[in-house]
């Protein structure tokens, strides 16, 4: 309670966080070439597979693919040098909490996925509505809005389960703890790294509900939709442009301003040779913001006109 208290007192009114056990985003490639030359991060569904069956390989993990999907996580582990395998590891691992501060072994990934063994959706939901419950009315006194990130991919992973991914996730939250000060983060690439959420249909329909929002694309791999890489952001497989326009309608109808950010860019540049954490080059995400903010002028003359 202390760090909404703290964070009121200075005008902060949003708080973006989210309730992922373990992991954190999580990525195979934090520097896919893409044509242009630049670089983005991606996610390949074998390469997860590969990582998860042959090199961590954590117990029971074979029960949660199919034979095929086994198949071709074996060609592609078949087919890594040492490095490659090193290479994957660290990648994946750095998408682990804390990983800026503590380093981390696959012993101690297993460890720490072994402390959720029996934990599944019905249970990690409870906790979630018991976390909030105890701050929301905090929050509503402070006037401060929560904004929970959606799971990054939005779907379970290393046998843990994954609970705000889609829009009947949301549904099931709203219901249960319908305080105003319990919204979400409309993470625009996470939400559409899944092909069924709609999200020009999410924008409209958690109007009252989106406090914040990352305003980042995907393409995903039409072999397998689980596979996708972060695009430029008007040029991915979700219709940014109508997402904008709904928000900026959301904020006329509720009356506040919507927060947003770029979120995840594209590695270029004088960047590429620069120290920089994975997606958040300066260079990439500051290019990523001029183009949102021509998409938010033009749409919002287009509606004073």
């Amino acid at each position: 309670m202390a760090s909404l208290e703290n964070l009121a007192a200075e005008g902060i009114s949003t708080i973006c966080y989210n309730f992922m056990p373990v992991i954190d985003w999580t990525r195979t490639d934090l520097k896919f070439q893409l044509p242009t030359g630049a670089y983005a991060l991606r996610f390949d569904q074998d390469e997860f597979a590969a990582f998860d069956l042959f090199i961590l390989r954590r117990e029971g993990a074979g029960e949660e693919y199919t034979a095929d999907e086994i198949e071709r996580a074996r060609l592609v582990f078949d087919a890594m040098t040492e490095m490659d395998a090193a290479s994957l590891t660290r990648t994946i691992i750095a998408g682990l909490p804390g990983k800026m501060t503590d380093a981390y072994s696959l012993e101690d990934f297993r460890s720490a996925l072994a402390r959720y063994a029996g934990i599944d959706h019905a249970k990690l939901r409870q906790n979630l509505f018991a976390f909030l419950s105890k701050v929301l009315p905090h929050a509503e006194k402070l006037d401060v809005r929560l904004a929970i990130h959606p799971d990054d991919p939005p779907w379970d992973m290393f046998g843990l389960p994954r609970i705000i991914c889609t829009p009947d996730d949301l549904d099931i939250l709203f219901k249960n703890l319908p305080s105003p000060a319990n919204g979400i983060t409309l993470c625009v690439g996470t939400y559409g790294s899944r092909p069924d959420n709609d999200l020009p249909q999410m924008a409209r329909d958690y109007r009252d509900r989106i406090h914040f929002a990352h305003l980042r694309g995907v393409s995903r791999d039409p072999e397998d939709q689980r596979t996708f890489v972060e695009a430029s952001h008007l040029d991915s497989d979700i219709d940014m442009v109508t997402v904008i326009r709904h928000l900026i309608e959301n904020e006329r109808i509720n009356g506040r301003e919507i927060f947003i950010r770029p979120d995840h860019g594209h590695l270029m540049m004088g960047d590429v040779n620069r120290a920089n954490n994975p997606g958040y080059s300066a260079i990439g995400r500051m290019k990523g913001l001029s183009e949102i903010r021509g998409v938010i002028k033009a749409v919002s003359d287009l509606g004073s006109a």
